[in-house]
């Protein structure tokens, strides 16, 4: 019997990547690959060692975890990675990180369809 569970995720995510995406060039070094993004945000909030609550938003980038394929291998985001953004002609730049500790991306869904990358703009060309 099949998981509808997951038939159900697998349409979801179908359904994201083709009417909520855009396009968008996901680096490493040298090398790049295009790929559609869903673009969204993800709050952290950290208390420092007096109590005071910081708060952190990253831009996130919801990939499909098929399409990162660097060298004709399928990756996982590293820190420092770059994710190149064009919008009214203006390209944005945006550093594959997050705040502290925190893993600078994470799995959207419990299938590991799709991936969700915290980064943060570093520049604009």
């Amino acid at each position: 019997m099949a998981d509808l569970l997951e038939q159900g995720t697998a349409w979801l995510e179908g359904m994201r990547h083709r009417h909520m995406t855009r396009p968008v060039v996901y680096q490493r070094g040298a090398q790049s690959v295009e790929v559609q993004a869903t673009v969204g945000r993800t709050v952290f909030e950290a208390a420092d060692a007096y109590g005071v609550v910081e708060r952190t938003e990253s831009r996130d980038f919801l990939i499909l975890t098929a399409d990162l394929v660097l060298d004709g291998q399928v990756v996982l985001p590293e820190r420092g990675d770059r994710i190149r953004e064009t919008q009214d002609g203006k390209v944005y730049v945006y550093e594959v990180m997050a705040p502290g500790k925190e893993p600078c991306y994470r799995f959207s869904d419990v299938y590991r369809q799709t991936l969700r990358i915290h980064t943060k703009q570093v520049a604009a060309e």
